[in-house]
This record gives C-alpha cells, structure tokens and sequence, in this order.
C-alpha cells in the first residue's frame, strides 16, 4: 500500500518526496492518510479517496470546496488574521492543474495541506468546549454569509429535506421489504405522530420565511480543528457544504454533541438532551452567527435540534424495514437500536422544549440586534 500511496501523492503539486505514512481509520465515507515529511522543514499532506459512489460529480464536489475555501481565506486576510494556513484548508492542485486526480480503476483521489498541531474531539467534553464548537460553527456560516456567484452544488440532493426523509420512509413501510414491519409497528408510530410537525422548516423556506444560507451539514464536533491551547483552528470535511438552512448545522451539531448517551445506545435511560452542553453550544453559535441571523432562523433553533434526531431516527427506521441496505451495521438489530436511541433523544427534548427555548431567547437578546 505504501507503494501505491506514494505513487498517488506523486500526482499532486506536493514539496518533498520521502514521505512517512499514517493510515486514518475513523472516517465513514473516504479513505484517509497522513504524508508525513522525512524533512520536519517541508509541508505534510492529507490525501484522500473520494468515495464517488456517494459524491457522485467529483468535479463540482471539489469545486465547492475550492470556492469555500478560497473566499474564507480572502475574508480572514482582510481581517488581518495570522497563520492562515492553520484556520483554512489548502487543496493541492494535481500536476495537470486540476483539483483532483483519477487513477486508473477509476477512483478520485485529492490532496490538502496537514494542518501541524492540531487535534479534534469526538464528543463535547464540557460546557466550555460546546461554546467553543458552537463558535466555530456560527463564526463558518457567517464568514460564507456573502459568498459570491452561483448558489454551490448540491452534493447529496435532499440530504436535510424532511418531507423527503419521510417520503422514502413511507415506501420503505409500504414495501416492508425485509418482512420486519410488524416488529417496529410503535416506532412507526411515534415517528407519524411527528410527521406533520417535523416538516416545519420545508414549509417556512417555500414561503420565503427561513433564507438558504451556505450550511455544513455536517456538524460533528471532530470536524473541528484546535490548537494546542484548545483554541479554535477551523472548520474541516467540507464534502457535505452546499445550500439548505442553518437549522441543519445548530440541530445536527445538539443531536450528536449534547446526547448524554450514544446514538446507538442500548440502555435508553441513558440517552437524553444534556441541558449544559446544549446551552454552552446555542452561545457559542448565535454568538459566531450574530451578524447574520435573522429573527426567524432564531427561533427555530430550538426546534431544528428535535427536527435532526427526528430525522435520523427516521433514517435508521426506514433503513431497517428494509433490510438494512445503506448504514454499516454491527448486529441485525443494530438500526432498531438506533432508531429508539434517537426517539429517545426526541422524547427528552420534548420534555425541555421550553427550557431550550429559554436558553436560545436570552442569548439572542444579548447578542443579536435582529432579536433585540
């Protein structure tokens, strides 16, 4: 493998060329590894597979990518930032100037400067952490707030349409295709009961009400970079960043950071919304997005973290009638376990909803002339 690494980094306008190299096994979509430079002097690389069977037009995908990139560099520059290669990705052109090579079987293959001295986290750890997290999050949107030319390509079509989660899900219950319709008959239930409601933000775009903000739509707090202070560095995995509403990223980042349990947990009694982690975050992200938010998207906030573990649980539902066909599983009971984990996760934040709502209102408030 080192051979054909080697060959592949060599495709690329990289410095250097006695490289070791570190294979990254936590991503769930691309292969990843770490060129490290013989030369402590010289640039190390992240290079990746692109896994093109879910990112289907590589061209416009890292077209997106250079366009974000290039305009958040030109933003931090005016504002006179320092060591802009640590707060901003920098894609590697290939040797023939495009931002990315094709091998021979087929496969894509692109390469970014390692950022030196950086770490992530997989979970939020403290109040202190989901603040800073949240920050970064918002401070991203806000610095892509006045992108200009065309809107960006749509990497996965529909990826946070509610109403069309809900489409495939019906089908999935009318096909039953796995013969298990009969055991998750409650968990059909509670997820129709919801229906109506959770195609709230659909509804509000179509009238004009929630404005299309360019979104990350993936808002784990390991896409993250921090120094060796803990400071925020920037944003990375920018594969999933297009069009949609900014209740995708503040609601996906509360569904995986403030769960006080796992997202496949088997004992429910631990899954719940983590009240401190949640207000630590909504801070940190109207505090980063202040300059951009309107009032409305304000107010849905609070909603878009119910919305986004709905939605997931649907996902994982929908994908076990069917014989669980589109996320890895560990067992055969593995999307079932998830999908209760996540109606879980819903429950709790029905049962705080006012609170959270609270949290949200305050802080807006103080930090947001439009909620003022």
């Amino acid at each position: 493998m080192q051979t054909e690494v080697i060959n592949l980094i060599n495709q690329f306008q990289v410095e250097g060329i006695d490289f070791s190299i570190q294979t990254i096994t936590t991503g769930n979509i691309n292969d990843t590894y770490i060129l490290k430079a013989s030369d402590p002097g010289k640039t190390d690389y992240i290079l990746q597979k692109i896994n093109h069977h879910i990112f289907k037009n590589v061209p416009e995908l890292q077209n997106n990518i250079l366009r974000v990139t290039t305009h958040i560099r030109k933003k931090l520059e005016s504002m006179g930032v320092s060591d802009i290669d640590r707060k901003v990705i920098t894609l590697i052109p290939a040797k023939d100037g495009k931002w990315f090579y094709q091998d021979s079987n087929g496969d894509y293959w692109r390469v970014m400067k390692f950022i030196k001295g950086s770490h992530s986290y997989d979970m939020l750890l403290s109040p202190v952490l989901a603040y800073k997290a949240g920050i970064a999050f918002g401070d991203f949107s806000a610095l892509l707030a006045d992108l200009p030319g065309e809107p960006l390509y749509e990497t996965i079509k529909d990826f946070h349409n509610m109403e069309w989660r809900l489409e495939q899900f019906r089908e999935a219950v009318s096909q039953n295709r796995a013969g298990r319709l009969e055991s998750v008959k409650l968990e059909v239930q509670q997820v129709e009961e919801r229906a109506e409601e959770m195609c709230l933000v659909q509804k509000l775009g179509r009238k004009g009400i929630l404005p299309h903000r360019i979104t990350h739509c993936d808002t784990k707090i390991n896409n993250i970079l921090f120094d060796e202070n803990d400071e925020i560095l920037c944003v990375i995995d920018l594969d999933t960043v297009m069009s949609g509403y900014v209740s995708s990223d503040f609601g996906d980042a509360i569904r995986t950071g403030a769960n006080s349990g796992e997202e496949d947990d088997l004992n429910l009694e631990n899954v719940s919304l983590n009240i401190d982690l949640y207000k630590g975050f909504a801070e940190g992200f109207i505090t980063g997005g202040a300059t951009f938010l309107t009032k409305q998207e304000i107010e849905i906030l609070p909603f878009s973290a119910k919305l986004l573990a709905y939605m997931q649980a649907v996902r994982f539902l929908a994908d076990f009638i069917n014989g669980d066909t589109y996320y890895k599983i560990h067992s055969p009971m593995h999307n079932l376990q998830r999908t209760r984990a996540q109606l879980k996760l819903v429950f709790s934040m029905e049962e705080q909803y006012k609170q959270m709502q609270d949290i949200v209102f305050e802080v807006a408030r103080k930090k947001c002339k439009s909620y003022a």
